[in-house]
């Protein structure tokens, strides 16, 4: 989102003078200018990418902390991890991704981006999406980058989001893709069994242009 889509947006909300003179400071702060070329899993939503679709237009009502407090949380740490929800993303992982990425790091993509996503590693009841057994991953590539390969995993039955952090351990790899030709949208069907229940769908995309690899955490509950 350009720093003039964000004044539109934002000041769309309840104090619209307020909100607009709220965006223009916003746009003061140094955004990253890679954050409008690359994507997300937007369905079953990622951590940030949930947070700014319920709350970028309402970032300032306090109600959030109460409504949302894992999304509030972020907000207070890093409002970047909110607003370039597109740049969670490592260079040169060379496929050894737990070399890279720490257990307990796993959402902030080992705390790329000097930090500014450390705070989707924190433990606690993100909002969640509802699942079926089969579903569909979403991932929305602004920059149409492509895909060597997606990697979807499910956390084991049994371990708990909103007490434990999350570790290579606790995911369970449900689908493996091939490549994807340069697109704006991705779709990647799973058909999983025995899950129920709280889980984090951890998505791997590794794009095709270079070797940039992107970590996506979602919540869902499987019902």
């Amino acid at each position: 989102m350009t720093c003039h889509d964000r004044i539109k947006h934002i000041a769309r909300g309840p104090t619209p003078v307020l909100s607009a003179l709220v965006a223009v400071l916003l746009c003061l702060i140094p955004w990253s200018g890679t954050a409008v070329a690359h994507g997300s899993v937007i369905d079953p939503a990622s951590r940030n990418y949930g947070c700014w679709l319920r709350w970028g237009s309402d970032f300032q009502n306090p109600a959030m902390e109460q409504e949302d407090p894992m999304c509030w949380q972020a907000w207070q740490d890093n409002p970047n991890a909110m607003w370039n929800w597109n740049g969670l993303y490592r260079n040169g992982s060379a496929g050894d991704f737990e070399a890279v990425v720490p257990d307990g790091q796993l959402c902030s993509g080992g705390r790329t981006e000097s930090g500014r996503y450390n705070s989707l590693d924190a433990v606690g009841a993100w909002k969640t999406t509802a699942l079926a057994d089969a579903f569909t991953v979403h991932l929305y590539d602004q920059a149409s980058h492509g895909a060597d390969y997606f990697l979807v995993y499910v956390t084991r039955q049994g371990y708990d989001p909103t007490t434990q952090p999350l570790t290579w351990d606790d995911l369970e790899l449900v689908a493996r893709t091939g490549s994807y030709a340069p697109s704006q949208n991705y779709l990647i069907d799973v058909s999983t069994s025995g899950y129920s229940g709280r889980h984090v769908v951890y998505t791997i995309w590794q794009a095709s242009h270079m070797d940039q690899t992107y970590f996506l955490c979602s919540d869902v509950d499987f019902g």
